[in-house]
Formats: C-alpha cells, sequence, structure tokens
C-alpha cells in the first residue's frame, strides 16, 4: 500500500512540474512602466514575442518614447501611441505615419496572447500595403473593448473560424467576462499586457476626441521605465 502511495505522490509531483514547466513558458518577465500625464501603468511583455519584446525594450531604454503622445483614442476600443512625430505636435495635426523605418515580423501566439482587455498590440500597416501583417518598429496600442454580448461573440466567432482561427473557452470567457477586442486576434501581434493601471487605460480611451480621434487635450507618455 505504501508503494502504491509512492508512485502516486510521485506521479503528481511530476505531473505538476510538466504544468509548472508549460506555465513557466508563457510568462510575462519583462515589466516596463509606463508614466503619463494622466497616470501610470506597469505593462508586462510576453517572453513567446521576443521579437516585439526585445525591441520595445531597446526603445524604452533609449528614451525614443519619452515626450510622446496617446495620439489616437477610441471609446470602447483602444488607445494608441508611439508615434516620434507626436512628439510636441500642433493640436489638429494629424498623426499616426511616423515610425522607425523597419517593421517587425509577426508574432501571433494564439491562443496566449489575445485580444482582451488590457492587451498591449503592435500596430501596422493596413493589408493591402501590408500583407505579411509586420509590426510598425514603435507605434503601439492598448486595447480596451467592450464586454462581449453573446449574439457579438457568435459573429466574431464565426468570422475567425472563416481564417482558421477558433477561440478558445477561456478565450470566450475573457472576451464575455472581461471585455476586449476579438476581431483583431491573427491580424495584429499581442506582445504583452497591462498588469498594474488599467483605470488609467479606461481613463484615457474616454476622453474627448477631435475627428481624427485625436484627444482634445494631450496625452503624454513623459518616460517609460524599465523595472525587470
Amino acid at each position: 500500500m505504501k508503494y502504491r502511495l509512492l508512485l502516486v505522490v510521485i506521479a503528481f509531483l511530476c505531473f505538476g512540474s510538466i504544468i509548472l514547466e508549460a506555465k513557466k513558458k508563457k510568462e510575462k518577465r519583462h515589466i516596463v512602466r509606463i508614466e503619463t500625464s494622466m497616470g501610470d501603468m506597469r505593462v508586462a511583455l510576453s517572453d513567446d514575442t521576443p521579437l516585439h519584446r526585445d525591441n520595445f525594450l531597446r526603445l524604452a531604454r533609449e528614451g525614443f518614447y519619452n515626450g510622446t503622445l496617446f495620439h489616437r483614442c477610441i471609446r470602447d476600443f483602444m488607445i494608441q501611441g508611439g508615434d516620434p512625430d507626436s512628439r510636441e505636435a500642433e493640436p489638429g495635426k494629424q498623426l499616426g505615419d511616423g515610425g522607425t523605418g523597419y517593421t517587425i515580423p509577426a508574432e501571433f501566439c494564439l491562443p496566449y496572447l489575445y485580444h482582451w482587455r488590457g492587451a498591449l498590440a503592435a500596430a501596422r500597416e493596413p493589408d493591402d500595403v501590408n500583407p505579411e501583417m509586420e509590426s510598425s518598429g514603435c507605434q503601439f496600442y492598448i486595447v480596451w473593448g467592450k464586454k462581449q454580448a453573446g449574439s457579438d461573440i457568435r459573429k466574431v466567432r464565426s468570422m475567425l473560424e472563416e481564417k482558421g482561427i477558433e477561440l478558445t473557452s477561456q478565450m470566450l470567457d475573457d472576451y464575455i467576462m472581461r471585455g476586449g477586442t476579438p476581431h483583431l486576434d491573427g491580424q495584429y501581434t499581442v506582445f504583452g499586457e497591462v498588469i498594474e493601471g488599467l483605470p488609467i487605460v479606461k481613463n484615457i480611451q474616454a476622453v474627448p476626441t477631435d475627428s481624427l480621434d485625436r484627444p482634445l487635450a494631450d496625452i503624454v507618455i513623459r518616460r517609460m521605465v524599465i523595472e525587470q
């Protein structure tokens, strides 16, 4: 009996270590604090998107984002920043075309990284000029998105299935209970998430904007600090 019990314990420990190891591979280990004129937030970058992770860390370390704006904010959808041309931009100026001069290959990591509320993702040029869905070298967005009603999520689910993308039960639960923008899955690279400061995102996405979705009052990224 003791021998059987020992085998059960060993099997349990081995199974547990496998789960922990699998989970470890999906941990988000690099933390960046984004200090803005409306408050601070902390984002965790995923090790499963190393090209996007390393690029974001390098730009943050170099101070690339300091003084830039969240130049595009759409209520119940997302907030976008990272355009170097937004730094000290005149009021009313159209923004969103600035970049680094390079793009980053797409790093889709479904079903682990998807567009739940708080997801950090890379902006990009549209499909007609960017069929490979490569990401901007610097512009990013943070998802807000609505909590998805049953009828809405069924439509999105059907649309994604036509593209070969299946929403798992976990993804469905997050989109229904937490909110997000599921129609963007498989189209834009998600490479992290907000782990602290989600109320700041909520406030930013709700600010008054002009016809180009630029906030009427500038929302400045004062600096980014790499915490680990």
